[in-house]
């Protein structure tokens, strides 16, 4: 018997991508929540560069750091 895939309506179609964007929205506010609940000032353009991002990667990298970092320079500092 032969099985066959059956693609998800939507998949890497604009229901994807706004699965993406909101995945990514959330995360970057987990971020930012993060950061204020450690008493980290978080600049304008730092707040903008975290909630235009949309790399799942690396907004789980800087979710990450935000844990051990003292300010929003190191959140973006290269490995």
């Amino acid at each position: 018997m032969a099985m066959h895939a059956s693609r998800f309506p939507g998949h890497d179609t604009v229901f994807e991508e706004a699965r993406i964007k909101g995945r990514a929205t959330a995360r970057s506010e987990d971020i930012l929540r993060v950061l204020e609940l450690r008493g980290i000032d978080v600049p304008e353009a730092a707040r903008e560069r975290i909630t235009n991002c949309t790399d799942l990667d690396t907004l789980g990298t800087w979710l990450d750091r935000t844990l051990t970092v003292a300010s929003t320079e190191e959140l973006f500092q290269e490995a």
